[in-house]
């Protein structure tokens, strides 16, 4: 097969780029998995690359399964060596080849969301500290954001008295870590780097092993992955990036677009190769997305074109509800109208909103209306109750270490082990230095000759009882094939019948479990430690179901990287999209227009979009205002559709308002004067993210964001000497180098 083949010159400049540092700005819909694929075929067919040489990171679990299946495809071979997946995954197996290295072994649990939060409470209980005023999530995001940026709990930064309360929460979070042996999804990555950046020696082992690195969805990686990108490329410089700053939304979870100008910088002999071809939608379609992002700056340019064959397309339509249940109730109308014209399938359809909460009304309407539909990113399969119980007691069997999967499962079912009883447990143990579980396996191994047998009063059989379990169960780890031992848990705990209560409920409980166990069949080569990685490192796109008949419900940030014939964007109004958290911060206004963008960009044909006139806020309607973005867009791609406010007349205070909406132009200036903010000082801004600078102490470090707080300028940079830094400009003494 002709790798070269189907692929358009800007595609196949990037596939057959020679080495070196390789930037590809592939707008959406432009083929980037295709161009990824057959690089890595033109590396093994045309250049002679050992697979085994080559390391490709994606960003989904599925992205790596299609990536391999096409290129097995492709080369009619099997790339068996070639290190594929996401930076998580490839992080973990590191870890594990190399755990002596590390202060854990390499049997370490990976902790989900729920379990960390746990933690968290813990160590704020630990230390004394108030919930309310401290909360779990909050101090969470803060340690995570830490470990994004490369600042370890010693170095954490304690400017004020809640960043002093959040390097000891930190501190303990991973003490509490440690003692579980387990990491978080931010420790993968933060301990990856800090093993090459500490030993030369292995990273210099994994830089002779990968000759090539590639990287998906590049925009979306945060400063600690670009850090260890850097680490493991070192001299040789083959690192071929693939992505598109306007498709950056994540900044909420550490990524940063800037790193593509961190790459120029890095860099300077890199390749920039620009995909403007889009194979996806229609010109209108495209059109009004690039004069939304058009606004946006520090940003490459790219002028998106339809293929020939799509045209111009329809002009993207415009609804104005009387309110948000109106909203709803065109939605589901009109989804109804194109199934019955044979316009569209069910499957054809998204219908796109901001945050999870605005799916209520839409779930509502389409339950009247009969119609099925899929929600995605809600209740998530892996987050379900039953399926949590299974996964603690399998990490359990894996890791007797764990402590949070001890505590949701030590009386799950019930078996009389109460909260005083777990109490004591945990006593004795951290009277004696080791974890709970330990405990309980010298109980089960011991008996009444253990030291803790006279500590753990009235309790202390059933706790033996549940220690011989454990012991029974991690005895045949090794011997017993996956499904087997899934089995033989359940079965020894009863879970069965905890479960299955008689009602409907209870059934379908029991069917997850069952499902889980189906997957677990899939894993009984590889066995437990890749079953238990593989749960830990799932997405929400990982669980989307392919070819269902019926419209899929989703946020524009579940929406990265589907496509659909017809889009729906709801919630086009101010304080909803964009988010009321944008409206006074530059960077996120431009990140809520990147979201907007990737919203427009998923549509291959049709494009409604729908706001409301008034909301629904805690029981009272308030009015609203039309979102900016709509301004962007170019009066000639728009079409207003009929029924909507205006036509309607209005109800309720709307009729108070009507002369507002009589057209567009006074719509527009309404918009603006409501949004207009009083005169603040003006004061000058130095500095700007990608700029190098130069610190008296600290020599030189890149810019990653500047503030006006506080009447001074506000720099965070990243320094090559000692990491991160938050200085005052007006005190720092900071040299541009390069803008």
């Amino acid at each position: 097969m002709d790798i070269l083949a189907n692929l358009n010159p800007q595609q196949q400049q990037a596939v057959t780029a020679g080495g070196g540092p390789v930037l590809v700005l592939a707008g959406p819909g432009s083929g980037k998995t295709r161009v990824l694929t057959q690089r890595v075929a033109y590396l093994i067919n045309r250049m002679g690359v050992p697979p085994y040489r080559i390391l490709a990171v994606t960003f989904t679990n599925k992205a790596a399964r299609e990536m391999q299946a096409r290129l097995e495809r492709s080369l009619e071979q099997s790339v068996q060596g070639m290190w594929l997946g996401t930076f998580h995954a490839v992080c973990a197996r590191i870890l594990r080849r190399e755990q002596q290295y590390l202060p854990f072994t390499s049997s370490f649990v990976i902790f989900d969301d729920d379990d960390q939060t746990s933690l968290i409470r813990r160590a704020l209980k630990d230390l004394k500290l108030d919930e309310k005023s401290f909360r779990p999530n909050s101090v969470h995001s803060a340690i995570s954001n830490a470990k994004n940026n490369l600042i370890l709990a010693d170095d954490y930064p304690a400017g004020t008295y809640r960043d002093e309360v959040v390097a000891r929460v930190y501190q303990r979070y991973q003490e509490l870590l440690l003692a579980s042996n387990a990491v978080d999804f931010d420790d993968l990555l933060l301990y990856t780097w800090k093993l090459m950046n500490d030993n030369p020696n292995v990273r210099e082992q994994y830089q002779q092993r990968f000759e090539h690195i590639l990287v998906d969805e590049f925009q979306d990686t945060n400063l600690v992955q670009y850090s260890l990108l850097r680490l493991i490329t070192g001299a040789h410089g083959n690192l071929f990036a693939v992505g598109d700053e306007d498709q950056s939304i994540y900044r909420w979870r550490g990524a940063d677009y800037r790193n593509v100008l961190r790459f120029e910088e890095d860099y300077p002999a890199v390749q920039k190769i620009l995909l403007e071809q889009n194979y996806r939608s229609t010109q209108n379609v495209l059109d009004a997305a690039q004069a939304v992002i058009d606004k946006n700056r520090y940003r490459t340019r790219k002028k998106l074109k339809s293929m020939p064959d799509k045209g111009a397309g329809e002009r993207l339509s415009l609804y104005e509800a009387v309110d948000d249940y109106g909203e709803a109730a065109f939605v589901v109308d009109t989804v109804q109208q194109l199934i019955a014209r044979h316009q569209a399938k069910g499957g054809d359809v998204a219908v796109m909103y901001r945050t999870n909460a605005q799916s209520r009304l839409l779930e509502e309407a389409f339950l009247r209306a009969g119609m099925p539909y899929r929600l995605v990113g809600a209740q998530r399969f892996y987050g379900r109750k039953e399926i949590k119980d299974v996964i603690a007691y399998l990490r359990l069997v894996q890791n007797p270490f764990d402590e949070v999967s001890l505590a949701r499962v030590i009386n799950v079912p019930a078996r009389g082990i109460g909260d005083k009883a777990q109490l004591n447990l945990q006593l004795a143990a951290q009277g004696a230095g080791v974890s709970a579980g330990e405990v309980l396996l010298r109980l089960a191994q011991e008996g009444k000759q253990s030291p803790f047998w006279e500590q753990l009063g009235r309790s202390v059989t059933l706790l033996a009882d549940f220690g011989t379990l454990l012991a029974g169960w991690r005895a045949q780890v090794d011997v017993m094939p996956l499904p087997n031992l899934f089995d033989r848990v359940l079965e020894e705990v009863n879970y069965e019948y905890f479960v299955k209560d008689g009602s409907e409920e209870g059934d379908g409980r029991w069917e997850n479990v069952q499902e889980l166990r189906r997957l677990a069949f899939e894993y009984e080569e590889r066995g437990l430690t890749a079953f238990l990685e593989n749960l830990a490192l799932v997405s929400d796109q990982d669980t989307v179901q392919e070819g269902a008949e019926a419209p899929t419900l989703l946020t524009l940030h579940a929406a990265k990287g589907l496509e659909f014939p017809v889009v729906f964007i709801t919630g086009l109004d101010d304080g909803v999209l964009p988010h009321n958290r944008s409206l006074d911060d530059p960077e996120e206004m431009a990140e809520e227009r990147r979201l907007f963008y990737v919203g427009l960009t998923r549509a291959k044909l049709r494009v409604y979009l729908v706001r409301a006139a008034q909301r629904n806020v805690y029981g009272n309607f308030q009015d609203s205002i039309a979102s900016r973005f709509l301004d962007d867009i170019p009066a000639n791609l728009l079409q207003e559709q009929a029924g909507g406010f205006r036509a309607r007349g209005g109800g309720r205070a709307q009729k108070q308002a009507q002369a507002t909406w009589e057209s567009r132009a006074l719509r527009t200036q309404i918009g603006a004067a409501a949004r207009q903010q009083p005169a603040a000082p003006v004061i000058q801004q130095q500095f700007r993210p990608g700029m190098r600078v130069r610190h008296p102490a600290w020599e030189e470090g890149i810019v990653l964001e500047s503030k006006i707080l506080d009447g001074d300028e506000t720099v965070d940079v990243f320094f090559e000497s000692v990491g991160f830094k938050r200085v005052v400009a007006s005190l720092a003494k900071l040299e541009i180098i390069k803008k």
